[in-house]
């Protein structure tokens, strides 16, 4: 009977590990999950939870109570980027949306960065199944600093019907920190009132 020295144990438990991790650097599809957590003074409190999946141009993304409440959305675009100073990321979509409301949505969604400055947006025009008096316009937008690769802080607005607001668009103070795939953001919406709506989000990249 053969026997594995200790040696020769290490080199193939080694090799294992980096055949593995070059099979995962290689692989063609990336993944990302998201739940936002809403916490709405005088009204309930919800998660908003988004998943995507990018390979090369394709761009697929799910979500669930982001343009209405107990309402997902399915979308699907491309991935177009460049730049090296200034850097840039754009990827127009189209969704349909269904549950509460329904219908369907052109997007986009990108960002644009200079040295550790970024500005990042996304949006939807939802056109409402049922009437068009509630078709609506979507916009979440993000400009931050980030001092050192784990932290960012800045400014960040939004405009959404997801649950009622006395703002047209709503503005607000955010600050994230990152480890490896994980990343959390805390979000501050109109902080000058008097029950500010706060946001926690946790996400995780594979």
């Amino acid at each position: 009977m053969r026997t594995l020295t200790l040696p020769t144990l290490l080199l193939l438990l080694l090799g294992s590990r980096e055949a593995a991790a070059q099979t995962a650097a290689e692989s063609p599809w990336s993944f990302a999950a998201f739940a936002y957590t809403y916490i709405v003074p005088e009204d309930s409190n919800y998660v908003q939870p988004t998943v995507t999946a990018d390979r090369k141009r394709l761009h697929l993304e799910a979500r669930f109570n982001y343009e209405d409440r107990n309402t997902g959305s399915v979308w699907a675009g491309f991935n177009f980027s460049g730049g090296d100073a200034v850097s840039w990321e754009l990827t127009p979509m189209l969704g349909g949306i269904f549950g509460q409301t329904s219908g369907l949505a052109p997007g986009y969604k990108g960002w644009i960065a200079w040295r550790a400055l970024e500005f990042y947006s996304e949006g939807e025009a939802v056109f409402d199944a049922v009437s068009t008096e509630d078709n609506f316009l979507y916009n979440w937008s993000e400009l931050t600093l980030a001092p050192v690769d784990w932290l960012r802080f800045g400014l960040v607005t939004q405009r959404t019907r997801a649950y009622q607001s006395d703002r047209e668009i709503q503005r607000g103070l955010l600050v994230g920190a990152s480890y490896r795939a994980l990343e959390m953001t805390a979000y501050v919406f109109n902080p000058d009132d008097s029950k500010p709506i706060v946001v926690i989000a946790f996400g995780v990249s594979f």
